[in-house]
């Protein structure tokens, strides 16, 4: 699993806020009344808080967490919890209240809904609907969209002539992709969704998530299930093949939670997550990732950051 060691100085924090700057709406007369303003949250029940198995979902989580805390709602964080298929099963059992997840791992993973959306919209519009009917709701989503990938190293893709995950079928069970367990089961977005697709029957090697790029840099994997978000992409090392029957889809981000809990927080408790989410562009969340995964600061830390960056602390 991704680290959450902590490794932060001063200079590297300013470096960061310095970054996140950029990314902020400027702070207008209502943004610097706010303190003063009463807190939609004191007074309101306490909302328990989960995130996933790896560094973005720690990040998001914090975000939330954060953003909330300040506008005096009580939130007990509960982080790293697992898988999809393990964080909803919390959910579902009330062992949390609400977690970020991806508007397209929960269709499939969790509804059993394996076509494609057409859109990004008509993503986030179906996992809501799903949500109300089965008495959740999912919040508007985040700009950014964080969807699994197939990569591999640049000097693998040229050896192998490879650009896309098709060309992938010609290896056999000589490919060996390293991927989190949950991708062997996951269809149409994992190891099910290869075969039908695209015919790419690899050697499967289950592994934790954080450990893809140095498993591809010691060639101890061919190929790695990575995220599309991963700073590490940005290094020109790697080569992401295309999706060409696109079985990753959509993954755009939104809070899915208890409508009986939501309703006992209040209306601003949504405004709030939704303020948050807003602010996630690509460039944003990248950065983020960047500052947890390579800079090795913590979560808490970086969302910190980020938040004060745009006002929101």
């Amino acid at each position: 699993m991704r680290s959450r060691r902590t490794l932060v100085g001063l200079p590297i924090v300013l470096a960061l806020s310095a970054v996140l700057a950029g990314f902020a709406a400027p702070a207008g007369a209502s943004q610097r009344g706010h303190a003063a303003a009463a807190k939609p949250g004191v007074g309101k029940p306490a909302f328990t808080l989960g995130d996933k198995n790896f560094a973005e979902e720690y990040v998001l989580g914090s975000l939330y967490q954060q953003a909330l805390e300040a506008q005096g709602y009580t939130i007990k964080l509960k982080p790293n919890i697992g898988s999809t298929e393990v964080t909803f099963t919390a959910l579902k059992h009330g062992q949390i209240q609400g977690y970020p997840e991806y508007d397209g791992t929960l269709l499939a993973t969790v509804a059993g809904i394996t076509g494609n959306p057409s859109s990004a919209a008509a993503a986030a519009s179906e996992t809501s609907k799903w949500a109300q009917k089965h008495g959740y709701v999912f919040t508007k989503t985040t700009p950014f969209s964080d969807s699994d990938a197939i990569a591999v190293l640049k000097s693998y893709a040229q050896t192998n002539h490879l650009s896309t995950i098709g060309d992938l079928k010609k290896l056999g069970k000589n490919l060996k992709l390293g991927a989190a367990p949950e991708f062997q089961t996951r269809n149409p977005d994992g190891l099910i969704g290869l075969k039908k697709f695209y015919g790419v029957d690899p050697t499967f090697d289950p592994v934790n998530i954080g450990s893809f790029y140095p498993l591809l840099d010691k060639k101890t994997v061919d190929a790695a299930a990575v995220f599309t978000t991963d700073p590490q992409l940005k290094s020109g090392k790697y080569v992401v093949l295309k999706d060409t029957k696109f079985i990753f889809g959509f993954q755009n981000v939104g809070l899915v939670a208890s409508k009986s809990a939501l309703s006992a927080e209040g209306p601003d408790f949504l405004k709030t997550v939704n303020k948050v989410s807003a602010l996630l562009t690509q460039k944003a969340i990248i950065t983020l990732n960047a500052a947890v995964e390579l800079n090795q600061q913590s979560p808490a830390v970086v969302a910190k950051a980020f938040l004060k960056a745009n006002h929101m602390l």
